[in-house]
């Protein structure tokens, strides 16, 4: 399964120089949060695939303007050809507003999610906005990631952590791609292409 992330910032390439031909071997395509929904809305009508997505912290505005045609996952798994997809968007908490949570409240999540989790006898992916605490993630707070993440990975060993928030241009010590354990980690910055079942994920990442 040939799967494109996307986060934080519309690419270009697929949007403002869109041509035929260059979503057709994507099979699923996962938003990591703070895009415009017309973007998604877009993807999902020229890719013909689902498009799955979760709240990033500027995304206030799908509460009037959902992305039409894609699949909001937040606090769900979505199970996609065989695969258990668990969705949790939002970034540390630093300011009033939506889609922001204390390490506290995220737990809370993770903790009213027990049965699903055991129904589905686990995950997958877990897709999220903000990072893991200290893989990847910034030391101010607003970039700062989540400890519960850790506590995911740890427990539930996915194959792939996807998430957005940290933007690359940032600087360079923000990587495309990290691994946690057994988990590989990929921050979906701008758009990032990987096949669910290659063995050697970090040399296969493709934009």
């Amino acid at each position: 399964m040939r799967i494109l992330v996307i986060a934080d910032e519309e690419s270009k390439y697929l949007w403002d120089y869109y041509e035929d031909g260059k979503l057709k071997d994507i099979d699923l395509i996962l938003s990591a949060g703070d895009l415009n929904p017309n973007y998604l809305s877009f993807l999902t009508t020229f890719a013909n695939v689902p498009v799955l997505y979760v709240h990033g912290n500027h995304d206030d505005k799908y509460e009037t303007k959902p992305p039409e045609g894609c699949i909001c996952i937040e606090d769900q798994i979505y199970v996609y050809e065989g695969v258990r997809i668990l969705g949790l968007g939002g970034s540390m908490r630093y300011k009033h507003g939506k889609h922001q949570y204390t390490e506290r409240e995220m737990k809370r999540r993770v903790k009213r999610l027990w049965f699903t989790l055991l129904r589905h006898g686990g995950f997958d992916i877990l897709l999220t906005h903000a990072p893991a605490y200290q893989l990847n993630d910034g030391r101010d707070l607003p970039h700062q990631g989540f400890q519960v993440f850790l506590e995911l990975m740890k427990k539930y060993r996915p194959k792939f952590f996807i998430h957005g928030h940290v933007h690359m241009s940032y600087g360079r010590q923000y990587k495309r791609y990290d691994k946690y354990e057994d988990t590989h980690v990929i921050n979906a910055y701008d758009r990032c292409i990987f096949d669910y079942e290659a063995e050697d994920v970090h040399n296969n990442l493709r934009r």
